[in-house]
């Protein structure tokens, strides 16, 4: 096993204990899965109803996994980019917003125009910007935060 893998494997364990100490402090069951995708460690929360803990436009959910980076700094020393789902919230996300960004690209590549979305987060921007370079097109970001949007260029 590599050690960055072994890293990764780390961090998911560090981030489990966290979540596991936040659940039991909110009386909350869930069970916790863990995996390393694309360079960073996966936690992900399954269970009941855990929606609570999602938020209304996943903002708790966000938090959550911001406190569980800096818990996961702290203890293992480096930054971590450790990403946490829960209720597969994150994962129909990625989905959505890759079907997004394959439309734009094709509208782009169909029309020859550039075609710009509404303003995303960081999150939603990457899988966006994989989603249109998978379909063959570019994007670029341009904004600033909170309004940073992608704009779809019809060649790469």
């Amino acid at each position: 096993m590599s050690d960055r893998l072994s890293e990764l494997e780390r961090e998911g364990d560090i981030a489990a204990d966290y979540l596991e100490g936040l659940l039991d402090i909110a009386d909350l069951d869930g069970d916790i899965e863990m995996a390393v995708e694309n360079d960073r460690a996966l936690v992900s929360i399954v269970g009941a109803d855990l929606n609570m803990l999602v938020g209304a436009k996943g903002e708790v959910l966000d938090a959550l996994q911001e406190l569980t980076r800096l818990a996961v700094t702290r203890e293992a020393g480096e930054r971590s980019r450790l990403m946490l789902d829960i209720s597969g919230h994150r994962s129909k996300a990625k989905e959505r917003l890759s079907a997004i960004g394959k439309e734009a690209a094709e509208k782009a590549l169909a029309t020859g125009e550039p075609v710009e979305l509404k303003a995303m987060t960081a999150f939603e921007r990457k899988v966006v910007h994989d989603a249109v370079a998978a379909a063959g097109a570019s994007s670029v970001s341009k904004g600033e935060e909170p309004n940073r949007r992608i704009v779809v260029q019809p060649t790469q």
